[in-house]
């Protein structure tokens, strides 16, 4: 039976999705990307902010019409937004055969057996573990991003509780992956072709410390370094408060670690960190960013930032204005704050409108945007690392081949891209080479090969 698998949201969410594909490969069902193809459908869902939980909604609402005309023998929800509106799910979309937890993805196999074998429509079960079962890894997975680079997840669930988020509910407290399992789930990553491990979890730095006592990041990434055939080695998601000085010197000492590090700081007033629950504050996102650029120069760095948090004063904004302005981060996010139920600040006083929070995002993205084409104008004459993700165009007369690359200051999917023209051999995706950057198109570099 061919199944229609549509994952959304997060790459934590697309790391899911490839374990259970694993599964049911191995269970002798097979995958279709064509809706008129498909016999049933798996959508792993997201509820991070409204605009992710639209896109769950209306792709479910779509199957759901084709269940309903018999098109599709199953429709089954996974994910977030299962997990937090399941009475709403089969309330609304009776069609949605079985829902399953966040901690039950295990059980996807019985989930289709069970519906495919009812054959019988708005017959409902969902299965809906402990949400604070621990995580494994080291499973089959079937790779979706096309085998050059993947995600290691190394922890489930979140114990921060800022006052907009709703993770802590959804995914449940942190817990981290057992660390020979991660070893093992990297090793075949590396077997299958990955050169570039990406390292994520709701919060890297804290990997460990619910398991050992202390936080083992540095350990992980040092035995990970170890893996014959990855190249580069990529650190999302790490909270500005945790970032010890030996995460910094695994980073500095390791050559495969990418000299990246994504640190969602989500403003820069003291006030709104404070109601957001941050740990830290502007003072210490600033110390931290300096102590990274003394340690190691040449470190990428790229942030996040929420504007309209509920409270959210004009001198609140031009504070975090001031803080991009000063600190000239590589890379740069905004979103505007995302109003969540059952959160702190869904009910907190002086909610800011979308024109404001639409406002001052635009703000600070022209502000961001000054400093990324400053500082890729600055990239000229460097000589970088890059992977290459694909060819532009045939080799015409002498002018050599042109390449699609990325450089260690991109992560995948997020980032942007160096052209590289003028190649007098053919390269293929994930080939890599030296690029002399010799001018830049916005955020994007141009460069040539350096031989």
């Amino acid at each position: 039976m061919k199944i229609l698998f549509v994952s959304l949201g997060c790459d934590k969410n697309r790391v899911d999705t490839e374990v259970m594909l694993g599964m049911l490969s191995s269970h002798g069902y097979s995958f279709t990307d064509d809706e008129e193809e498909a016999e049933a459908a798996v959508v792993n869902t997201c509820c991070f902010i409204n605009d992710a939980k639209e896109e769950s909604i209306n792709t479910i609402l779509e199957l759901s019409e084709r269940r309903k005309s018999g098109q599709l023998k199953a429709l089954i929800v996974t994910g977030c937004l299962g997990q937090r509106y399941q009475e709403e799910i089969q309330k609304e979309i009776p069609e949605v055969d079985e829902i399953l937890g966040i901690s039950s993805t295990d059980k996807i196999i019985t989930a289709l057996d069970e519906t495919i074998e009812r054959n019988k429509l708005f017959s409902h079960k969902n299965y809906f573990d402990d949400l604070n079962k621990k995580p494994v890894g080291g499973l089959k997975r079937v790779i979706t991003t096309g085998g050059l680079y993947n995600y290691l997840k190394i922890a489930e669930g979140c114990d921060k509780h800022c006052s907009y988020c709703i993770i802590p509910k959804v995914r449940g407290s942190y817990r981290s992956v057992p660390m020979e399992q991660l070893i093992a789930d990297a090793k075949n990553l590396a077997a299958a072709g990955v050169t570039e491990l990406l390292l994520v979890a709701q919060e890297t730095t804290l990997y460990g410390t619910d398991l050992y006592g202390e936080k083992k990041l540095p350990e992980l990434l040092h035995k990970l370094c170890e893996i014959e055939g990855f190249r580069w080695i990529r650190i999302l998601y790490c909270y500005p408060e945790e970032i010890t000085e030996e995460i910094i010197q695994a980073i500095k000492s390791e050559p495969k670690v990418c000299h990246y590090l994504d640190i969602p700081i989500q403003s820069g007033s003291d006030r709104i960190l404070k109601k957001m629950g941050r740990r830290t504050n502007n003072a210490e996102i600033r110390a931290l960013v300096q102590h990274l650029r003394e340690e190691i120069p040449d470190i990428c760095l790229r942030t996040t930032l929420i504007s309209g948090f509920p409270g959210e004063t004009a001198e609140d904004h031009n504070e975090t204005m001031a803080l991009v302005r000063d600190l000239r981060f590589d890379r740069l996010g905004v979103f505007t704050y995302s109003q969540e139920e059952d959160t702190p600040a869904a009910v907190m006083p002086d909610q800011v409108s979308e024109r404001v929070k639409n406002t001052r995002r635009n703000k600070l993205m022209r502000l961001q945007q000054e400093i990324a084409f400053d500082n890729a104008k600055a990239m000229v004459g460097k000589v970088v690392d890059a992977v290459i993700e694909g060819r532009i165009t045939d080799v015409d007369d002498d002018e050599g081949f042109s390449y699609v690359a990325r450089t260690y200051k991109d992560a995948p999917d997020i980032d942007g891209y160096v052209f590289v023209t003028g190649v007098k051999r053919e390269l293929i995706t994930g080939d890599y080479i030296k690029v002399r950057i010799t001018g830049s198109n916005e955020y994007d570099l141009i460069g040539e090969e350096e031989t």
